[in-house]
């Protein structure tokens, strides 16, 4: 029951906080092409860690770095967003899954071509 819950807080905040950074997050370092993919949290709701893609190859880590600057300033708005007695502390980490899978996908190609010859 309360990994439904923790789920749908999860869900709200990834929700809420990709709103409140594409249209209230003014920082010269950070891209415009970010996107959250996933937010996982604590079940005591004291931490959570966000996982951000960057699309945008020459400002990844100047984002990630706004982003943990800015974090008492994204979580105060998240409280005004979210009804929860506790909105947790955030930490932003980079999420290097797509650019993962699309080397596995490029090497499974590869292979393929190979037997195909």
């Amino acid at each position: 029951m309360a990994s439904n819950r923790i789920n749908r807080i999860e869900e709200e905040i990834k929700r809420a906080l990709a709103h409140i950074i594409q249209t209230e997050v003014n920082d010269d370092r950070m891209s415009r092409m970010v996107s959250v993919t996933r937010a996982e949290v604590t079940p005591d709701l004291r931490y959570s860690k966000i996982y951000i893609s960057v699309y945008d190859d020459k400002n990844v880590s100047g984002s990630i770095d706004a982003l943990n600057h800015g974090a008492s300033f994204l979580r105060t708005r998240l409280a005004h967003k979210l009804d929860l007695r506790r909105v947790p502390e955030l930490k932003f980490i980079l999420d290097n899954s797509s650019e993962y899978s699309m080397k596995i996908s490029k090497l499974l190609y590869e292979v393929h071509a190979k037997d195909d010859v």
